[in-house]
């Protein structure tokens, strides 16, 4: 399993969890820290800033430890309602198309996997990532005129 960050400007990070290893709260708040160990490394500035996050599986309100790592990283969630994967970018923008480039494919090992997945978002333009991000704001438009209503049906 992969655990994608991304911004407008393309992949900010990739956790591979090691094999016959479970996600956990734990995991997720040792996540968070390299995570903005990276965003620092990246821009030192955005410490200051307030960051934000769409909310993904791991920040869902029950992981308790997960949403308070967050919280002492000073991070701010973007509110979505829950189970809304049309709202949320990886899976509207990111994963659809990379679903498609990985049917059928067959790795023989997880160096063979990884530089595959590597290589797909490499290959991505800047504007890929940029016009995902900027995808967001109709998306929930959408769903307000919605009323709550799937966007994509």
């Amino acid at each position: 399993m992969a655990s994608v960050f991304w911004d407008a400007e393309g992949i900010s990070f990739i956790d591979y969890l090691e094999k016959g290893k479970t996600i956990t709260g734990e995991y997720y708040s040792n996540l968070f820290t390299k995570l903005d160990k990276k965003f620092v490394r990246k821009d030192p500035v955005c410490k200051r800033k307030k960051n934000h996050l769409s909310p993904g599986q791991c920040t869902r309100p029950q992981n308790v430890l997960a949403m308070g790592k967050l919280r002492d990283l000073l991070y701010k969630l973007l509110e979505n309602p829950p189970y809304t994967p049309d709202l949320v970018p990886s899976d509207f923008c990111l994963f659809p198309k990379f679903k498609l480039f990985l049917a059928g494919q067959r790795f023989y090992s997880n160096q063979e996997a990884i530089a595959a997945v590597e290589g797909y978002f490499a290959d991505l333009t800047k504007n890929h990532y940029r016009d995902g991000i900027m995808a967001l704001e109709h998306r929930w438009n959408k769903c307000i005129s919605l009323k709550g209503d799937y966007v994509d049906k």
